[in-house]
């Protein structure tokens, strides 16, 4: 993949994503969550359009082969972006037990964010 492909990948993915909230809240009768779901997606494609022609961050973090810089850049930010859904999931699943639910289905995010951590520690350490 091209890194100018990669710049358009990312918007698309935003906007493909946005599209199949829309539907699929359209269908279970949200029809305006599906709206403001699909317009917040649009906007962030918009950004990541705009970034792409000037940002010379988006642009290195969009690189076939971006820099050590830029790798530890999008690393990092992942970390960030895994760390903040892990304790909203288990906020939320926490939040259901003290509710008297049964926590579903946040359980299985927090049980999987779990095993792929220590999964991706052990792979990750044979190969450091």
């Amino acid at each position: 993949m091209t890194s100018d492909t990669a710049r358009r990948a990312v918007p698309g993915f935003f906007l493909a994503v946005g599209a199949a909230c829309l539907v699929a809240a359209t269908v279970g009768g949200h029809l305006a969550l599906g709206m403001v779901t699909f317009v917040i997606l649009a906007v962030c494609s918009l950004v990541l359009v705009l970034l792409g022609r000037r940002s010379e961050t988006y642009q290195g973090l969009t690189e076939k082969a971006p820099d050590e810089r830029f790798a530890r850049i999008g690393g990092l930010a992942w970390a960030g972006t895994g760390i903040v859904l892990t304790v909203g999931n288990l906020s939320a699943f926490i939040g259901e037990l003290a509710s008297g639910r049964s926590g579903d289905p946040y359980f299985w995010f927090v049980a999987t964010a779990a095993i792929t951590y220590i999964t991706l520690v052990a792979l990750l350490s044979r190969h450091s």
